[in-house]
């Protein structure tokens, strides 16, 4: 009798102990470790705070590794290939993908995902999202509201708008700027737009960003997957439309064209700030070196965003240029069980509201999602401008896609043609030509 009471206390003490660590609040999902392999050095420290502050209130514990600066590839295939391979972790994009494709989870039944403002930023592989933005940045052309206004106020202006939130194409954009160009000395300005930067190496506001336009519509138009070798060609349709837009710049400039190719990103940005323009081509990025000039006239409130019309058809309802290269990515080799995990911490990450103060304030982030609210906003004027053009009702943001661009080389080449273009030593034909033919070039390379 005895042995078998003593039988039974031990079945009921081992059942207690199995119920205490599943059946009150803990259980499998204590058990759990989300490895992130983060990309950002620079905000090492306030991840693992976050992650701390998760585990906390959670009791999920996430381990945040940290890459050295330009070595995450290297790193996350070395950790892929251990017993700690990460189970969250960063693609740059559609190329990105390519490389991991088989380690990159569908996400879009995450929550996450479902709270993502504009869903075309999302990393796609057929009807899986296989990367979800998580910090983003937007350019377009800036302009100073205080000389737009003065515009308006003009009696014998010729056009007939009243705001700039009135212009929202090609057509529109040129009748508004080249009045203003003919009215530039009743604005008190030298010209409509900074000077075009084509500097060897301060050009990337054209061989890239601006050109990233015609190459999103193209590849857009034709269908074409971005996580195929079809990226390895270009018939660069759009290129009249990017030359209206390019021609536009440097007709209504500040600087005469000849002499572009000696003004760098810097100088352009100081005639902004010192009201010798009233428009420039530029990212969110651009309020600290329009603040930080020495004599800057530009108040915050009057520092705003429009996007870059070409021309293009249907393009009134186009938003800024957003994108980036951070895509949270999560890995489809960890279990169900630690997907979940990986999926719930980083919906925590942009919902829970003492997280979202250190995504608005300790990293600085502009949060592609709708659980970000005015109490979110951030501080810098432009990054505020690139949130209420993402929450525009009817209004689609361009992706970013010059992470598709074949290399440096290619780009490089393709600034110092536009040079030669606006000096007069190169034709327009010319540049389209040498542009397709080194897409092609520079991808057949990198291919190889």
């Amino acid at each position: 009798m005895k042995t078998g009471k003593r039988i039974v206390a031990v079945l009921l003490t081992a059942t207690l102990l199995l119920c205490l660590g599943g059946c009150f609040g803990g259980g499998e999902d204590a058990a759990v470790t989300v490895r992130y392999l983060n990309f950002k050095p620079e905000i090492a420290d306030k991840y693992q705070e976050l992650a701390n502050i998760y585990e906390q209130k959670t009791g999920v514990k996430v381990v945040v590794e940290t890459a050295a600066n330009n070595t995450y590839e290297q790193t996350l295939a070395a950790k892929m290939s251990t017993d700690e391979a990460p189970t969250l972790f960063q693609i740059n994009g559609p190329r990105g993908y390519a490389n991991w494709a088989d380690y990159c989870a569908d996400l879009s039944q995450t929550q996450l995902y479902q709270h993502l403002t504009d869903k075309t930023l999302a990393v796609k592989a057929g009807d899986k999202v296989v990367g979800i933005p998580y910090v983003v940045e937007g350019y377009g052309i800036i302009y100073n509201k205080a000389i737009t206004d003065k515009y308006f106020a003009l009696a014998d202006r010729k056009t007939g708008f009243s705001s700039m939130e009135e212009v929202n194409n090609f057509n529109e954009f040129k009748a508004l700027v080249e009045d203003m160009q003919a009215n530039a000395e009743a604005l008190g300005i030298k010209g409509v737009f900074a000077s075009t930067s084509l500097k060897a190496g301060e050009d990337w506001r054209w061989q890239t960003h601006l050109a990233n336009l015609p190459v999103y519509y193209e590849f857009t138009k034709n269908k074409v997957d971005l996580t195929s070798d079809a990226v390895g060609e270009i018939a660069f349709e759009y290129a009249p439309q990017f030359k209206n837009v390019f021609d536009l710049y440097t007709d209504n400039s500040v600087t005469e064209k000849k002499l572009l190719g000696s003004k760098t990103v810097m100088d352009s940005m100081a005639e902004f700030a010192l009201e010798q323009c009233a428009m420039v081509q530029n990212g969110n990025w651009a309020w600290s070196q329009i603040a930080d000039v020495a004599g800057n006239k530009v108040k915050a409130e009057n520092v705003r965003f429009m996007p870059i019309y070409m021309g293009i058809e249907g393009e009134e309802s186009q938003g800024l240029a957003v994108g980036t290269e951070n895509f949270y990515a999560i890995n489809a080799k960890a279990t169900e069980e630690q997907q979940k995990a990986a999926a719930d911490f980083i919906y925590w990450l942009y919902s829970d509201e003492q997280a979202k103060k250190y995504v608005t304030e300790e990293f600085g982030f502009i949060a592609p999602f709708d659980t970000f609210g005015e109490a979110n906003r951030p501080a810098d004027p432009l990054a505020g401008q690139v949130m209420d053009w993402m929450n525009k009702e009817g209004i689609t943001s361009v992706p970013w896609q010059f992470t598709l661009f074949p290399s440096a080389r290619f780009k490089e080449d393709f600034g110092a043609s536009l040079l030669k273009y606006v000096q007069g030593s190169k034709d327009w034909d010319t540049v389209v030509r040498d542009t397709v033919d080194g897409w092609k070039k520079e991808s057949s390379a990198a291919a190889l």
